[in-house]
């Protein structure tokens, strides 16, 4: 029998995972959490064969989320299911340990497709996406994005201040001293090239980063 974890923090969304999950697997077992904490704790409770994980939630992100689970677990397969452009999150998740990256417009009619690709060991990229990777392959380091030079972990503070929330607030989402947020910041705005976390938000808009 598969199991399956689903973390979306919008129920309606977790409902039309499930759905899918099920038509296609009658006997799973498929539980649902709403936020990254929960996720985390869930991940730790059960041998899923399969975690579909938004994003962007309330509080920690996905991708932080993603990050603790393959260092706890690094066996356990986490699919990204997220609203965000593949060109801008897909690469940065699939580093960071995801077996998939899949676009919530395709969820429908790829999801399965996707699943069934990380049951046989395999990761799963949609067909857009391999080429956009094969067009990297020839991208000089110059015509980098000023984001594409961040850590993961860096990307992730820039993402939260870009939103508005204080050093301490990230640094209590992150798990993270204060002082490690600040230097963060410092090094994201000196690799960025801009002075303020205002020219980080318009940034971020511009990119489609939030």
């Amino acid at each position: 029998m598969k199991k399956f974890l689903i973390a979306d923090d919008h129920a309606i969304v977790r409902k039309g995972i499930k759905q899918i999950l099920i038509e296609e697997f009658p006997f799973a077992e498929v539980e649902e959490v709403a936020d990254a904490e929960e996720l985390i704790k869930k991940s730790m409770s059960g041998d899923w064969d399969v975690i579909i994980s938004d994003l962007s939630m309330p509080g920690r992100s996905g991708l932080d989320a993603l990050i603790q689970i393959k260092q706890l677990h690094p066996d356990i397969p986490v699919l990204i299911l997220s609203m965000h452009p593949e060109e801008q999150y897909a690469i940065r998740v699939l580093k960071a340990g995801a077996s998939g990256y899949l676009s919530k417009e395709l969820a429908q009619s790829e999801l399965i497709n996707a699943v069934k690709n990380i049951f046989s060991g395999k990761r799963y990229i949609s067909s857009s996406l391999a080429e956009h990777l094969a067009g990297q392959l020839d991208k000089d380091k110059s015509e980098q994005l000023p984001h594409e030079g961040l850590s993961v972990r860096e990307f992730e503070v820039l993402k939260h201040l870009a939103v508005g929330v204080s050093v301490s607030e990230i640094a209590s989402n992150l798990t993270l001293s204060i002082t490690t947020v600040s230097t963060y910041r410092s090094r994201i705005l000196n690799k960025m090239n801009m002075k303020t976390n205002a020219d980080l938000t318009l940034y971020c808009i511009t990119q489609k980063l939030i």
